[in-house]
């Protein structure tokens, strides 16, 4: 595009919806032009950017939204279902980072993506998308070497394995032609037995602040391959985010990926 991007962000009041905000003041390819929160939110009807622009106000929903190229959501299930109505009356790129959702809304979803471009992704750092090339490509040079995924993230995470590490796991399992329903192994406690061969095996720590760690190990007779990232900042999901979007915005309809942003940006 050769004028900023009108962007919307849907769960503007959450984590991600506040580091997005905090980018978007130097961001030059951007114009927020409406911020969306959960209809219980006491933000609602507040400005945005107070003492600089309290035209921008918290929305509710998206009844009075402008003309957009492009929407950010990181809310949950039904914000995410909101901006796909809204996105789909009005042809509107779509950047999701929502995990947690229905199969009904999943299948919404996948036939949006013959409407309108649509890019999704369980976690937008642009160095796990390409952490995520190079272990698809290790795990088809390797073939008989075996795959352990490490994941390590701070105390209060609620879920285990962490969708990076799955999405990791099927990476390597595509690139073998399985999947991960038949190849993963998510636990192993007692008298387990040999390691069973083509398995993908996963293991979780838990602890402190850590914002995310991940590590693909294929290992094979008398040597081993780590592949290996450490995020120490929260602000780079954000930054994934906002170049996805900067991407996406006027593309052709379809189901897009991080790994097209890291292949065309180049």
């Amino acid at each position: 595009m050769t004028r900023p991007a009108r962007l919307a962000i849907s769960g503007a009041s959450g984590r991600m919806g506040r580091a997005l905000l905090n980018l978007l003041g130097d961001d030059t390819r951007f114009e927020l032009v409406h911020t969306v929160v959960s209809p219980g939110s006491a933000r609602g009807g507040q400005p945005v950017f107070a003492g600089r622009d309290d035209a921008l106000r918290y929305a509710h929903d998206w009844t009075h939204a402008p003309a957009l190229d492009v929407v950010i959501d990181f809310s949950g299930a039904a914000g995410l279902a909101l901006a796909l109505d809204h996105c789909l009356a009005h042809g509107t790129a779509l950047v999701s980072g929502t995990t947690g959702i229905d199969s009904a809304l999943e299948a919404r979803l996948a036939d949006a993506g013959k409407r309108i471009a649509i890019l999704r992704a369980a976690n937008f750092s642009l160095g796990v998308a390409v952490l995520t090339r190079l272990l698809r490509e290790a795990a088809a040079a390797l073939p008989g070497w075996d795959v352990e995924i490490l994941e390590v993230h701070h105390g209060r995470k609620q879920d285990a394995p962490s969708g990076t590490a799955l999405a990791l796991g099927q990476a390597a399992a595509a690139a073998r032609h399985t999947t991960l329903e038949h190849a993963a192994v998510y636990s192993r406690e007692g008298q387990t037995g040999e390691r069973v061969d083509g398995s993908i095996g996963f293991a979780v720590v838990r602890g402190g602040d850590i914002v995310g760690e991940h590590t693909a190990m294929l290992i094979g007779q008398g040597e081993r391959l780590e592949l290996g990232h450490r995020a120490t900042d929260r602000s780079i999901f954000a930054r994934g985010a906002l170049q996805a979007a900067h991407w996406l915005a006027g593309r052709a309809s379809g189901h897009w990926q991080l790994d097209d942003v890291i292949a065309t940006s180049r």
